[in-house]
C-alpha cells in the first residue's frame, strides 16, 4: 500500500510541476514592462521611434500610433504628429480611430460565440435562420435591366459570409443594385437619393436612409448571387449579412449583443459605433498624404458617430476607438480565447477562424491568399515581411489600420493611422516591431 502511496504522490508532484511550466494565461496587458524584461533594448526601441517620427518630419502622416505586445509585455505604446494637424493639437495613445474594416472581426467573434453557444453551426446554410436569402446565381443582365439566373451549385453557409465568399452583391449584381438606384433616383427627381453610405456616412450595407440594419438586409436579399457560395473571394457586404444573422440568432441589436458578448466582458469600454458628444474631440481628424502635403479631408464619419438616439450599426464597419482597447481583442485571439478574466470564444473555435482558409487555391485576393473566419491567414507564400510567421492572422481598415496576432511569436502589434490616401508604411513599422526581440533581426 505505501507504494501506491508513492506512486500516487509522485504523480500528484509531477502534475504540478508540469502545470507550474505551462504559461499562464495574459489576462491583463502589461504596461509597466523595462526593455531587459520584455526582451529587447532602448536602442532597438529608438529605432522605431525614429521611423515613426520620420513619418511626421516627412508629411507622410498626420497622427500614427504603434503598440506591440510580447507575452503580454507591451514593449511599444507611442503615438507622433497631431490629431489635429492646423490647431497643433499633438497625438496621443488615448485618441479615437475610426476604425472601419476592423469592424468584421469582432462581428465575426460575436457571431462564433453563438456557434459555442451551439444555437448555429458555421456550415449551417444561411438559409436554415433567413429563408429569404437567395439560392440563384445571376449569369446575364438585359439591356432593360432585367438577368437571368441559375440554381446556386450549393446553399450558401455561414462560413461563406464570414470569408467574404458568399456571393452576396458580388461581380454584376453590384453593378445591377446601383443602375436600379440610379433609375430610382432619376424617377424621383434627385441624384442624391442614389448615393449610399459610402459617400454620406457610415453605412455601406444599403441606401443609407434606413433605420435598421434588418430593412436592408432584406432588400439585399431579394437580389440573386454574384457567384456559387465558397467559389470565389468578394469582401466586404458579406460581414453585414452576418451581423443581421446575429440579430436573428441573438434576439438582440448588433450593437447590444456585441457589447454583451465581446466588448464589455474584454473591458473595451472605449469602442462602440455611437456615441453622445463629449468623445467627439477625442477623435483624430482625416487627412490624406497628396503631393508631399497633408490635405484635412471630410470629418463625416466621426461627426456621424455623436448619436445617442442611432438604431443602426451595421457588421462590416462603424467601431471606432482607440489602439488600446483593441489590443485587448488582439490579445484574446492571441490567448486563444481569453482575456480579463472571461472566456469569450473556445479555444478550438480560434483555431477553427484562423488555422483554416475557406478560399479556393485561385481567387480574386492574389497569388497566396487565404482567408479564414473573419482574418486573413498569412503563409509561406504571402505575408506583410518576413519576419511574420507563417501561421499569424491578421486584417485592418480602410483609413489606414492595421493589425496582426502571431502565435508562434506569441506577439501582437497595431499600427493606427486615419488617412484615406497615404503611403504602405505598416511594413516598415512590423519589420522594425519583430526586430525589437532576440533574434528578430533574423529573417
Amino acid at each position: 500500500m505505501k507504494k501506491k502511496y508513492l506512486w500516487i504522490a509522485y504523480f500528484a508532484v509531477l502534475v504540478g510541476v508540469r502545470a507550474q511550466d505551462k504559461p499562464a494565461i495574459v489576462q491583463q496587458l502589461n504596461y509597466n514592462s523595462e526593455p531587459k524584461t520584455v526582451g529587447t533594448t532602448e536602442a532597438k526601441i529608438k529605432r522605431i521611434d525614429s521611423l515613426m517620427q520620420s513619418f511626421v518630419d516627412q508629411n507622410k502622416v498626420s497622427s500614427v500610433v504603434g503598440f506591440i505586445a510580447k507575452n503580454g509585455n507591451v514593449a511599444y505604446n507611442k503615438a507622433y504628429g497631431f490629431k489635429d494637424v492646423e490647431n497643433h493639437i499633438p497625438a496621443s495613445v488615448n485618441d479615437y480611430y475610426i476604425l472601419f474594416s476592423q469592424t468584421k472581426a469582432v462581428v465575426t467573434v460575436a457571431f462564433m460565440t453563438l456557434v459555442d453557444k451551439g444555437l448555429v453551426a458555421v456550415d449551417d446554410p444561411v438559409s436554415k435562420y433567413f429563408p429569404e436569402i437567395s439560392d440563384k446565381v445571376l449569369i446575364a443582365v438585359n439591356d432593360d435591366g432585367t438577368y437571368k439566373t441559375r440554381p446556386v451549385s450549393r446553399p450558401m453557409t455561414f462560413a461563406d459570409l464570414m470569408s467574404h465568399s458568399s456571393g452576396i452583391s458580388a461581380g454584376l449584381v453590384g453593378k445591377v443594385r446601383k443602375e436600379e438606384a440610379e433609375r430610382k433616383a432619376k424617377a424621383a427627381g434627385s441624384e442624391n437619393a442614389s448615393k449610399n453610405s459610402a459617400a454620406t456616412g457610415q453605412r455601406t450595407g444599403g441606401t443609407g436612409t434606413s433605420r435598421y440594419l434588418k430593412e436592408d438586409m432584406l432588400a439585399l436579399a431579394k437580389y440573386p448571387l454574384g457567384f456559387d457560395p465558397g467559389s470565389e473571394w468578394n469582401y466586404h457586404v458579406s460581414t453585414n449579412m452576418l451581423g443581421y444573422m446575429v440579430e436573428i440568432i441573438s434576439g438582440k441589436s448588433l450593437r447590444d449583443y456585441v457589447k454583451l458578448s465581446v466588448l464589455d466582458p474584454l473591458g473595451m469600454n472605449e469602442t462602440d459605433w455611437y456615441y453622445g458628444p463629449e468623445p467627439l474631440p477625442r477623435f483624430v481628424k482625416p487627412y490624406s498624404a497628396i503631393d508631399g502635403k497633408l490635405v484635412l479631408q471630410p470629418t463625416k464619419f466621426s461627426e456621424g458617430t455623436i448619436s445617442m438616439n442611432q438604431t443602426y450599426a451595421e457588421g462590416a464597419i462603424g467601431l471606432n476607438g482607440p489602439i488600446g482597447d483593441y489590443a485587448k481583442f488582439c490579445q484574446m485571439l492571441l490567448n486563444k480565447g481569453e482575456y480579463n478574466g472571461h472566456r469569450i470564444l473556445k479555444r478550438e473555435t480560434v483555431d477553427i477562424m484562423t488555422k483554416k482558409n475557406r478560399l479556393p487555391s485561385v481567387n480574386s485576393g492574389g497569388k497566396g491568399f487565404q482567408f479564414g473566419l473573419g482574418f486573413e491567414l498569412y503563409n509561406a507564400e504571402k505575408k506583410p515581411v518576413p519576419e511574420v510567421s507563417n501561421s499569424a492572422f491578421a486584417w485592418g481598415g480602410f483609413y489606414g489600420t492595421d493589425y496582426i496576432i502571431d502565435s508562434e511569436n506569441n506577439m501582437i502589434a497595431l499600427f493606427y493611422l486615419n488617412m484615406p490616401k497615404h503611403e504602405p508604411l505598416y511594413p516598415l513599422f512590423l519589420s522594425k516591431g519583430y526586430q525589437l526581440f532576440e533574434g528578430g533581426d533574423k529573417k
